[in-house]
């Protein structure tokens, strides 16, 4: 199936595929992260064309619901499931360290990332998910989301707000022929953020409003005057060369637990280039040549952080019943830019794609 068809036939897909993620916004999630166990390669290669049936037989119960599932595979994993070329910028998520803040690379092989328009639908699928992967693969962490007052998170500010739609949002998430076998993909990075709101919340509105770059009532942004160059919005705006902003698709949940005080945003970005989001990052956590950090990295800690790829259901369903790859034939993970780099710059600049 051509990329060009993905952006335009949403029912081309099953609800597993990318896809998936840019027809729908829905208030509840399940994160689901998880190693494949040894010996495990060839019956997790199997299972993950069949999580179309998974999705539907839970919807037989709810048809008036959507429910959508996307799974993502991590490089080191990816050499164990399948044969041949590898999606070019499929690598080991890389640890960024700076003056004490940590982007920290947690392994992950699997991502399941699971989404409804009730909690009950997503914990279902995950049930059903993980009794699958008993003896496949061990599930590392467990996240459930949930929609905060609208599309804020727990800092009080709306998340998603620069989301791209339409077309605009295929263009932006879907591989196309810069990597033909893997188009109708997407990278997927996804990090679990820790706040400390006793701090947070001991700021004025206005110092909130600064660390942010958005009003926190009517989440306009601030103007040129008073964006500061270390405010979140500022350090996430990549540009292309021809100067308009890179975009990518974030599905951001906030979690917690009252009685742990525990309380956070769990990050998933779906983008054509994981270096985009590589770049954001680094911006984040080392800032520019101008300002040293994000500020909100001051009340905000990242514990995991983890990198993947999403493939097509097409690309799935062709490797169904064919032979697990040799493991000794298994290729090195490039990173897409041929000398063992990111592939990414400053704040400003990255290629176009």
């Amino acid at each position: 199936m051509a990329a060009e068809n993905l952006g335009n036939n949403p029912a081309a897909e099953a609800p597993t595929a990318p896809q998936a993620v840019l027809e729908t916004s829905e208030p509840a999630a399940t994160f689901l992260l998880a190693t494949l166990d040894d010996g495990g390669d060839e019956q997790a290669r199997q299972l993950l064309p069949k999580l179309p049936s998974l999705v539907r037989a839970v919807l037989s119960r709810a048809s008036d619901s959507r429910l959508t599932c996307v799974a993502g595979i991590g490089s080191d994993a990816w050499d164990r499931l399948f044969a041949g070329q590898r999606p070019v910028q499929l690598h080991p998520f890389r640890e960024i360290a700076g003056d004490g803040r940590r982007a920290v690379a947690t392994p992950a092989d699997l991502l399941f990332h699971i989404r409804a328009t009730s909690s009950d639908l997503c914990f279902e699928l995950a049930v059903e998910i993980v009794s699958r992967l008993k003896g496949v693969a061990t599930v590392i962490d467990e996240v459930v989301g949930f929609k905060y007052f609208g599309e804020r998170d727990l800092l009080g500010f709306v998340d998603g707000t620069e989301n791209p739609t339409g077309q605009a949002a295929s263009t932006a998430v879907l591989v196309g022929d810069e990597d033909p076998r893997f188009a109708g993909g997407a990278y997927v990075v996804v990090q679990k953020y820790l706040h400390d709101l006793d701090r947070w919340n001991a700021l004025t509105v206005e110092q909130q409003q600064r660390i942010i770059g958005r009003t926190k009532t009517t989440n306009i942004e601030l103007d040129d005057a008073t964006q500061e160059p270390a405010s979140h919005v500022s350090l996430n705006k990549v540009l292309q060369p021809d100067g308009s902003e890179q975009q990518i698709l974030r599905f951001n949940m906030p979690f917690g637990s009252a009685a742990k005080r525990e309380y956070g945003t769990y990050f998933i970005g779906y983008t054509r280039a994981s270096s985009v989001i590589e770049q954001m990052l680094r911006n984040m956590f080392l800032g520019t040549t101008t300002v040293s950090h994000d500020r909100i990295l001051d009340f905000s800690q990242a514990v995991t952080g983890a990198l993947f790829f999403a493939p097509s259901q097409t690309f799935l369903d062709n490797f169904h019943g064919q032979a697990a790859p040799s493991r000794s034939a298994a290729p090195p993970a490039p990173d897409g830019t041929g000398h063992g780099s990111l592939g990414i710059g400053s704040l400003g600049k990255v290629p176009s794609v």
